[in-house]
């Protein structure tokens, strides 16, 4: 899977995704993660990217002229996907939008920053608008982050046990359950009979108690949506 990234600080994203599960998604080849410096695209002696708001307001807005630059260049080297703008005003991001992205080959994440980028860029090439989470970063490098890790763990043969991800939170609107390892026993505390057991068909249905629970406990509002699709 290949994902291009286009940003003004292209430099914060060069550490989250060159180490642990996305280097080695690197190293096997694959995932290749592509950065692109939107500063290269822009014009003039400054190589100015952002401009003043029309109607007035404080904050700037990214220039649509690089941003197409850019764009246009990608999309006429090779199919995309999608492309994803990473905004506070976006849709969501959830587990199960990250299990259909996992299955694409080729996408591209703009990287908002300032005030955002001109609405013109929005309405002629993007295809998907994604938000982290309901409070606002100086910048999406931070969210594009998140959104490679997601997305890349889930291709096959990136995480050594393929069925890992599988039990990870969020998969089934279930939070996963509790876990444990050596010592059995750690001041006092012990770990539950049943997981000592090696009964795997009592483990897996403690497990999938102890997922309701917490689920019900902490995310009530996973719990309904749980609910609803059972």
């Amino acid at each position: 899977m290949r994902f291009d990234i286009i940003s003004v600080l292209p430099e914060l994203l060069e550490s989250p995704l060159n180490h642990s599960i996305m280097k080695r998604a690197k190293d096997k080849g694959l995932l290749e993660v592509h950065l692109h410096h939107l500063r290269d695209y822009a014009t003039g002696k400054h190589k100015q990217v952002d401009d003043y708001q029309f109607g007035g307001g404080a904050g700037m807005v990214m220039k649509p002229e690089p941003i197409a630059a850019c764009l246009d260049k990608l999309l006429s080297e090779r199919h995309y996907d999608e492309v994803i703008y990473t905004t506070p005003d976006g849709e969501r991001l959830e587990q199960q939008r990250c299990n259909r992205l996992s299955m694409k080959e080729n996408v591209i994440i703009l990287c908002g920053h300032y005030k955002g980028i001109d609405e013109r860029i929005r309405e002629k090439y993007i295809t998907l608008e994604i938000s982290i989470g309901d409070y606002v970063l100086s910048g999406g490098e931070l969210a594009a982050a998140v959104l490679v890790d997601s997305i890349g763990r889930l291709i096959p043969g990136v995480l050594n046990d393929e069925t890992s991800a599988l039990f990870d939170s969020f998969q089934d609107d279930l939070l996963a359950p509790p876990v444990y390892t050596r010592p059995a026993e750690w001041e006092g505390m012990k770990v539950p009979d049943v997981l000592l057991s090696g009964h795997e068909k009592m483990i897996d249905e403690w497990r999938h108690d102890q997922s309701m629970e917490r689920t019900k406990a902490r995310r009530p509002d996973l719990w309904e949506k749980f609910e609803k699709g059972s």
